[in-house]
């Protein structure tokens, strides 16, 4: 197969069954599109006027719109075209516009295209480019209308999900996220130990909250103990208690096992634990039973135990750190927490949580927080733009207020943009390419093939 019937098959397979309506006062163009375009399985509705262009538009369901900038031979002006263009986004604003210009001044188009037109072509045209962009601009648009309906199930997932459960004010939109929290709520109501895992920050507690919330006991005690922040000397002290005299100047004092008695206990970092109290941990995991340190008298309790480590404890079992009969008797249910780096549709919703009421994001602040790694996951997120509210004048908060370590490189440096930047780019700018490649920093043909590369484009 020769490369011109390659290309000539990329076209129809994208341009089969669209309806494209032209605009134009000349004849002789409006039948050139029209052959051009039916050549390639598309349907073509002409007009000669912007009055029945608007006419049109009412009658048929339109895919992509090719206007004219002027529509008297003496006019150069491009005011009818401009006000024809303004007509057509206040009715259908998702629909695409690409403008044809003989004579309007080239600062008109390109405003054109920062209020919202998809594209602009000059006359004459090329068949090819013409071709060309209006196959992806349709590309976009089924993408659009995918990544819309796809939004919209996962939105509608989240609503069901939350008006059936407590989902203590998690916010996410990855599927990853979504299959966790349904996950935590379906493992909550039955009586066994929960295992969470995942880095440091990256939300492993709203998981611990959401199965106590939604479990049998969500009405005991819910106790929260962070290994990690407590000496070692004092964790077993801190977990089953003390007896009077058990050290010098000890006093009788409950654990909080005890303490948790009918309701539930999470413990926090649990690769801290030092072996003797990894034995009274299975010990009390498989009969309730414990002794108070300087104790010989064994206390009972009934406790729901929720565990999270950042510690990959299979390696720990390999080193001999950790007992590999606790590991499966904690790890009836693992819940794993990815890094907010593996699930970045989570990054802006997070972050716009963590704004003040007042204050919002720049194009170019979302774009600098999408690209950043986030080695401290969530936590160093909200950090971020905490500081930021905190020290920004304005209600509009800037990439430079946010003073991510090396954001400036990364925007000169060329890299190209991952999906979730170019997917955003894209939903801000309501799927015009030039300001989404201007907010990329890019240019519009090498957004094109950016958006090819990561399979952005559909053919139907």
């Amino acid at each position: 197969m020769t490369a011109m019937s390659t290309q000539g098959n990329r076209h129809q397979s994208s341009l089969a069954r669209s309806v494209l309506l032209v605009i134009d006062d000349s004849e002789a163009v409006r039948t050139a599109l029209e052959v051009l375009f039916a050549l390639h399985g598309a349907r073509v509705v002409d007009a000669a006027s912007p009055q029945e262009g608007l006419a049109a538009l009412e009658r048929a369901a339109v895919d992509l719109v090719i206007q004219d900038m002027n529509f008297r031979r003496e006019a150069t002006s491009g005011e009818e075209g401009v006000a024809l263009f303004r007509e057509l986004r206040r009715r259908q604003p998702e629909l695409p516009v690409v403008l044809l210009t003989a004579w309007t001044h080239l600062e008109t188009a390109v405003e054109l295209v920062k209020a919202g037109a998809a594209d602009y072509l000059a006359k004459p045209w090329d068949d090819e480019r013409l071709l060309t962009t209006v196959r992806n601009l349709l590309d976009l648009r089924s993408a659009r209308g995918e990544a819309a309906a796809l939004r919209r199930q996962r939105r509608e997932a989240r609503e069901s999900l939350a008006g059936r459960f407590e989902l203590c004010g998690a916010i996410y939109e990855s599927d990853v996220m979504h299959t966790l929290v349904s996950m935590a709520t379906q493992v909550a109501h039955a009586d066994v130990p929960v295992l969470i895992t995942g880095p440091n920050g990256a939300g492993k507690e709203v998981l611990a909250d959401i199965v106590q919330a939604n479990s049998q006991v969500a009405g005991g005690p819910y106790l929260k103990v962070n290994l990690g922040a407590l000496p070692p000397e004092l964790i077993e002290a801190e977990l089953f208690g003390t007896e009077a005299g058990a050290f010098t100047g000890a006093k009788a004092r409950i654990g909080r096992f005890e303490a948790a008695d009918g309701g539930t206990l999470f413990l926090d970092e649990l690769g801290n634990l030092a072996p003797a109290g990894q034995a009274k941990l299975l010990r009390v995991l498989q009969t309730g039973e414990f002794e108070r340190l300087g104790s010989n008298a064994t206390r009972r309790t009934r406790v729901r135990l929720i565990a999270a480590t950042n510690t990959d404890l299979r390696a720990a079992i390999r080193a001999g750190r950790f007992r590999e009969d606790l590991y499966y008797r904690l790890n009836v249910i693992e819940l794993d927490v990815p890094p907010l780096s593996r699930r970045r549709e989570d990054i802006l919703p997070l972050a716009r949580r963590f704004l003040d009421a007042d204050r919002e994001l720049s194009a170019e602040a979302e774009r600098a927080l999408l690209q950043h790694p986030w080695p401290g996951n969530v936590r160093e997120l909200h950090n971020v733009i905490r500081r930021a509210c905190l020290l920004s004048d304005g209600a509009e908060i800037g990439a430079s207020a946010l003073s991510l370590p090396g954001a400036d490189a990364r925007q000169s440096d060329g890299a190209a943009p991952d999906r979730a930047a170019v997917e955003s780019a894209l939903r801000r700018s309501d799927g015009n390419i030039s300001r989404a490649a201007r907010d990329l920093g890019l240019s519009r043909q090498a957004l094109y093939r950016r958006m090819e590369k990561l399979g952005l484009k559909t053919d139907t």
